[in-house]
């Protein structure tokens, strides 16, 4: 998968889970991609002090991008 391929397929899969983060106030934005393996995002809204939002970007957030792109090892959220 090329590195195109890869920024595609990621905000593929933030458009999937876009809808959740804003039925709760939040949303969330592709920041940067490393190396094609760690996706940097942005947690906005409500998101940002919920105190469930590691979990949030670790089964929600993280799974659904591996879904799209399983070369991807981690999501990190940048403040």
């Amino acid at each position: 998968m090329t590195s195109e391929e890869v920024k595609l397929n990621v905000q593929k899969a933030l458009e999937e889970i876009r809808p959740f983060l804003e039925s709760d106030g939040g949303n969330i934005s592709l920041v940067s991609i490393d190396n094609d393996k760690v996706v940097n995002v942005r947690l906005e809204g409500a998101c940002v002090g919920c105190s469930v939002n590691q979990m949030t970007l670790k089964s929600g957030v993280e799974m659904t991008i591996k879904k799209y792109v399983p070369q991807i090892e981690q999501v990190i959220n940048v403040e």
